[in-house]
């Protein structure tokens, strides 16, 4: 398909309770990742240990994001730390790979 075409397709229909469902789940992992947020601000955990074995509600968070609720780690920090690490500033936690598991640990830890 080329950039000038257009998809015709249809969107598929949900039900509102499918709708509802999506929803609820949208707003469970909000208030999951709000609270893993505070809890990474009062260094109740430890983002390496996030980094290593990711709970499901973070595998689609963005790692800047995350790094943000850090204590000390900047916008600056967070860009010289994933360059250093060789991860994209897009890169999601579930999308990280062994490899960039294995150095942003290093570093955090380090």
């Amino acid at each position: 398909m080329s950039a000038s075409s257009t998809w015709h397709g249809e969107v598929p229909k949900r039900s509102a309770e499918q709708r509802r469902e999506a929803l609820v789940q949208a707003n469970r992992v909000r208030t999951q990742r709000a609270r893993l947020k505070a809890d990474l601000k009062e260094d109740r955990r430890s983002l390496a240990e996030l980094i290593a074995d990711p709970p499901e509600y973070l595998a689609s968070a963005k790692l800047t994001d995350v790094l943000a609720a850090v204590p000390k780690y900047g916008r600056i920090k967070t860009i010289r730390l994933l360059e250093r690490c060789r991860v994209s500033p897009k890169k999601t936690i579930g999308g990280l790979s062994q490899r960039q598991r294995r150095e942003l640990i290093k570093e955090l830890e380090g």
